[in-house]
């Protein structure tokens, strides 16, 4: 009997910046995690043979390709790692699935439901066949969050009663900044709606684990008008800037959320708050190794909130890491999502979240987005008027 591990070849689709953080972790899973089954970077594909050539060296791929169809037809590509703007998602999915290819997909799954429904279907067919696929929600494998919610499953908090999430970031405030990508409705699907937004409806189900049942919303663009990347113009910005909005969960809870790339001063403030009849937990990204807990079975004497340092080996994924203490950060969390995936695939087991998780919140995505645009407002009522004038 052969004592060779399987292997999977990746083939990735873009090299970006999200591009950069996927090739960090597929090299760093093996030696930190020994996954069951070992991933080799078979090939980086993008549309230039220059830049996704000089990117493949930099990051680490054996080979490049300069359609991504080809990865589908390589017979040492198993796994297709998806990096590219949303309006490209369902069509490199589906294709992949439906060649027999595990696929692994950033957030937001696609750009409407209709697109996230096809690449459920096709993630079902495949599934059937013992194709895997996985949508890249990698907040998830923060420690701090996998820890929140395996205390909430555990009842610490009791009954769930209020949820608050923000997503904060500053990145646009500068009206001359270029029109990219991310501002294009065609490309990206929403503003910061999709793609902040996206990721804090998500903890909030799965730290929870209640979806939310209806919402209430606001939309906003503050700058309707930017540069043209190359500087010959300007052109309209067509998403939003920012999106607040309020729901219920399935469970009763209260929830209010709030998506900005307007928020001065706040890089990268994921926050999650959850009040229960028990107690309370709060966390924000930019303290990642931190985990807030407020036990209100305590006596009110000495009880508050107290910092858990989420740094020990019991803690989710922590223990394939460095010794108490030493922190751990963003790109910690795309390593611990590949070595859940290679994991499901070497069990045949269905990792998680699935292409059905993010069907889930593009529902969301797509009921706020219809709230905004209907805009049921109420006024608040003026002041009386008198004949002599305001009273």
């Amino acid at each position: 009997m052969s004592n060779e591990r399987a292997t999977v070849g990746v083939g990735m689709v873009g090299h970006a910046f999200m591009g950069r953080a996927h090739s960090q972790a597929w090299r760093s899973v093996g030696p930190f995690f020994d996954p069951p089954v070992t991933p080799v970077m078979a090939a980086l594909a993008g549309r230039s043979a220059e830049r996704t050539g000089a990117a493949a060296r930099e990051l680490g791929w054996a080979s490049v390709e300069t359609d991504w169809k080809e990865l589908l037809r390589r017979d040492d590509v198993q796994l297709i790692d998806i990096c590219t703007p949303g309006d490209t998602h369902a069509e490199i999915a589906v294709a992949a699935l439906d060649a027999g290819k595990h696929v692994l997909c950033e957030k937001p799954l696609a750009n409407s439901v209709g697109e996230a429904a096809a690449m459920v279907a096709a993630a079902e067919r495949a599934r059937a066949r013992g194709v895997r696929s996985m949508v890249g929600f990698n907040y998830r494998r923060v420690p701090a969050i996998a820890l929140a919610r395996r205390m909430v499953a555990d009842g610490r908090l009791g009954t769930l009663r209020h949820v608050r999430a923000q997503y904060l970031q500053d990145w646009l405030t500068d009206p001359d900044s270029p029109l990219v990508w991310r501002l294009e409705k065609d490309r990206a699907g929403s503003g910061a709606l999709g793609d902040i937004g996206a990721h804090i409806v998500d903890l909030a189900q799965f730290v929870t684990g209640q979806l939310l049942t209806g919402v209430s919303a606001l939309t906003q663009t503050f700058v309707p008008e930017r540069p043209l990347v190359g500087g010959d113009g300007t052109g309209p910005v067509t998403v939003d800037d920012a999106a607040v909005f309020v729901a219920r969960t399935a469970g009763g809870a209260l929830a209010s959320f709030e998506a900005t790339r307007f928020a001065a001063g706040r890089k990268n403030a994921l926050r999650l708050e959850l009040n229960g009849s028990a107690g309370s937990l709060s966390f924000d990204l930019e303290s990642l190794n931190e985990l807030w807990f407020h036990d209100h079975t305590e006596d009110a004497a000495t009880a508050g909130f107290r910092r858990i340092l989420v740094t020990e080996p019991e803690h989710p994924y922590v223990g394939a890491w460095w010794p108490p203490g030493h922190m751990l950060g963003y790109e910690h969390t795309f390593t611990h999502q590949f070595a859940d995936m290679l994991a499901a695939i070497a069990a045949g087991t269905d990792p998680a979240p699935s292409f059905a998780d993010g069907l889930q919140v593009q529902r969301v995505l797509a009921a706020v987005e219809q709230s905004a645009e209907d805009g049921a407002w109420t006024p608040v009522e003026e002041e009386a008027q008198t004949q002599e004038g305001t009273v």
